[in-house]
């Protein structure tokens, strides 16, 4: 779907690599600038997330590495860097720079707290930036520590993807007009928008500011159960048909108790009325029981036990090129056939990047 799209990734960490294999996943040509290694560094090679992506080692502190950096970044659609505010400016490939050279050029910019405020120069990991976006305060069950799943509301969903609009975007604006653009994609910010959809439920009523008040974390019907084998089921019926349907098939729907499903202060008794019942059997027994109903009843899995889950197999969702397991690329689309491609060996395409690189520049003088 990008195919024709070059874009120039500035080795760095967690959701800016994602952000680039996202995109190569997509079609588009990525070339990773990885530092070169120094005597005696141990480097891991052909990372997940540099799959499909070509590789060339540089030292962006030395002038001859820098120069054919901003060669590289001359040919490009687009730029992602994931540093803190002015490190860029410091290795002298800044926005301004790389404009003057590619005018055109959509220079993305990763960071946890964004390019400004107070905190923008300051440390932070992705539980930071979801704790004062917003986004952790409805994580976990009443009375419970405040726990989300490690990277992916953050890191990556309010953070990479984020990006990759906002790369996507600049890129369609860039060939309109020819002019780019500087993307500011701070994960407290792409966190904070992704809880719309609750202020909208709060708009209407549904969500209060209170945890365990609200219709997605406080009801016995939207929670996770433990099973007798300690594994863990998940139970999410918002809908009265649903709700009914999962009555029905725990054979509760006599029990005046569950009937009112909307009673507020039922749902700490219910919830551990629930929990006494699910104790009573494996989660296989729980699984069969539910299964292809509207029950929106489902068991909680590791990736492993997902990937050998009829759905995920028939879907081809995971998949272990190399032995590997990894997630296949996403979104699908009807046209194309999206399968992982290899990662690179760190430097594995350097001399090929460089003799295109002297070709393009010859085409173009």
């Amino acid at each position: 779907m990008l195919k024709g799209i070059r874009i120039i990734e500035i080795e760095g960490l967690g959701p800016a690599p994602f952000a680039a294999m996202t995109l190569a996943d997509l079609g588009a040509d990525v070339i990773t600038i990885h530092r070169k290694a120094t005597s005696g560094q141990v480097t891991t090679d052909a990372s997940i997330l540099d799959r499909g992506k070509r590789s060339i080692e540089l030292d962006l502190k030395d002038t001859s590495d820098l120069a054919t950096a901003k060669q590289i970044i001359k040919t490009a659609d687009a730029l992602i860097e994931g540093f803190r505010p002015g490190v860029m400016e410091r290795l002298g490939l800044g926005p301004e720079t790389c404009h003057t050279d590619n005018p055109a050029l959509v220079y993305g910019r990763m960071t946890g707290w964004g390019q400004t405020g107070e905190r923008a120069k300051t440390a932070g990991h992705d539980l930071n930036y979801i704790a004062q976006s917003g986004a952790l305060h409805y994580a976990s069950e009443p009375g419970s520590t405040p726990i989300a799943p490690a990277t992916l509301v953050g890191d990556i969903g309010g953070g990479a993807l984020y990006l990759v609009i906002g790369i996507l975007s600049g890129i369609l604006n860039a060939r309109a007009t020819g002019q780019g653009t500087v993307v500011d994609a701070a994960i407290v910010d792409g966190s904070a928008h992704m809880m719309n959809l609750l202020m909208a439920i709060r708009q209407s009523g549904g969500l209060s500011p209170i945890r365990g008040n609200s219709l997605l974390d406080g009801p016995h019907w939207s929670r996770t159960y433990a099973c007798a084998d300690d594994g863990f089921v998940s139970v999410q019926c918002l809908e009265p048909k649903f709700y009914a349907e999962f009555l029905r098939i725990m054979e509760l729907d006599a029990d005046p108790d569950f009937r009112d499903q909307m009673n507020k202060s039922c749902w700490p008794t219910l919830t551990t009325n629930l929990s006494k019942i699910f104790l009573r059997q494996p989660r296989i027994h729980w699984e069969m029981l539910f299964a292809g109903t509207d029950a929106c009843v489902a068991a909680v899995l590791s990736p492993d036990e997902s990937a050998r889950s009829p759905h995920m197999i028939e879907r081809g969702t995971w998949q272990t090129p190399n032995g590997d397991l990894q997630a296949a690329p996403a979104p699908r689309f009807d046209n194309h056939i999206q399968r992982p491609r290899p990662a690179p060996q760190r430097g594995q395409h350097t001399a090929n990047i460089l003799k295109k690189l002297e070709s393009e520049l010859n085409n173009k003088t």
